[in-house]
């Protein structure tokens, strides 16, 4: 009988290193995408605040931008032409700001005259507290003899007035407020032509249908949230200005604007709110007592709308993380203040619906080994056939 050729291991042993090559020309790729993006992440913050000039207009564009593409494609789909139907759709967002405003910066203005008076109130309130607990600060004092601490100095810093800040802020606010809106509306305008490139400028068709579906999932997440979330900010600033005007307290449709306004900041927008209707009301009020009505009565409205009604309306596709939007808050306010506050929820959920199809990092279980992103160069060497 013939021998049977010995069975050689050289198919599978070369798998094998190509397997372990794939690995670590993976890991090292995704070492260098990970240390890219944090570089990214901790030097934007003053490449962005620094030109803020030139950054801050074009993200609030591309943003606006976002949500204005479906009342352009609606206005568009009823017969006006493009260019009409972007300026339309620029035009009615410019008039709700401009309204809004006007609803909420009038009655404020007429209330700073009043002002001086409500600190005087609050600080009498107060002092009638402190009256109550003076054998705290009795005590205090004593401590203090104990351990001879001597009296500090307080250094006041002279600071520009309220006009004088406006007056040097107001060109500068004006610029960007007329760049943002040319933006927008050249952005708005040639939203077709950008879905034409992204269809039919990829090499292949499936690039093409991914291009389509991440442009439609990022317009379609960012507008659906910024319009549900206004109507039910809209509701509770009805709500609030009804409760206001019960209560008696002075301009309730300012209080109802503030509090729509406010509401758009997770978390922060509800606290400011919280300590603006406490501060009025004890500066107002006979007593404390009274004088915190109106924010106990806010602070439970917002309990049922942030754990009851948004919810229930949003669903579970626009649940995000509350840490990371924590985060989006603190970094955006950091480059940009108010205005990147405001901006730091939407851009979260841009980025958001890219991450969804481009595929989340796995930011911990790269740490131990596991792969940063989906294991593609894995998977195509699995697949190949032994040489």
């Amino acid at each position: 009988m013939e021998e049977q050729p010995p069975v050689t291991e050289q198919p599978t042993q070369g798998r094998a290193r190509r397997l372990a090559f794939a690995e670590q020309e993976l890991r090292l790729i995704s070492s260098l995408v990970l240390l890219i993006g944090l570089g990214l992440f901790f030097a934007l913050p003053f490449v962005l605040s620094i030109g803020s000039v030139v950054f801050l207009p074009v993200v609030t564009a591309l943003v606006l931008t976002v949500i204005l593409s479906p009342l352009a494609d609606k206005l568009n789909g009823w017969g006006l032409p493009n260019a009409l139907a972007s300026l339309v759709s620029l035009v009615v967002f410019f008039a709700i700001l401009l309204l809004s405003g006007a609803l909420i910066l009038q009655p404020a203005v007429a209330l700073y005259d009043d002002l001086p008076a409500m600190v005087q109130q609050v600080m009498a309130r107060f002092g009638e507290v402190q009256q109550r607990f003076a054998w705290v600060a009795q005590i205090n004092d004593q401590l203090a003899m104990l351990m001879n601490r001597e009296g500090e100095r307080e250094v006041v810093l002279a600071t520009p007035s309220l006009l004088e800040e406006l007056a040097f802020a107001t060109p500068s606010f004006v610029i960007e407020t007329v760049l943002t809106l040319l933006m927008t509306y050249f952005m708005v305008e040639a939203r077709v032509r950008l879905r034409q490139r992204l269809l039919f400028g990829r090499t292949s068709f499936g690039t093409s249908i991914k291009a389509a579906r991440v442009l439609r999932e990022v317009q379609d997440r960012v507008a659906s949230y910024i319009l549900t979330v206004g109507w039910i900010n809209a509701m509770v600033g009805v709500v609030v200005a009804l409760g206001a005007w019960a209560m008696g307290l002075g301009a309730p449709i300012m209080w109802g604007g503030l509090a729509a306004l406010l509401n758009f900041l997770p978390y922060v927008g509800p606290i400011v709110m919280l300590a603006l209707l406490s501060l009025f009301g004890i500066g107002t009020a006979d007593t404390i007592f009274l004088g915190i009505l109106p924010a106990l009565a806010y602070l439970a409205l917002h309990t049922i709308e942030a754990n009851f009604v948004t919810p229930s309306i949003l669903g579970a596709r626009f649940t995000m993380n509350p840490v990371l939007i924590l985060i989006a808050l603190s970094y955006f306010s950091w480059i940009w203040g108010v205005f990147g506050a405001l901006l730091s929820v939407p851009i979260l959920l841009m980025l958001t619906a890219l991450f969804d199809h481009i595929g989340r990092p796995n930011l911990v279980g790269f740490i131990f080994g596991e792969p940063l992103f989906a294991n593609d160069l894995l998977v195509e060497a699995e697949g190949e056939p032994d040489a």
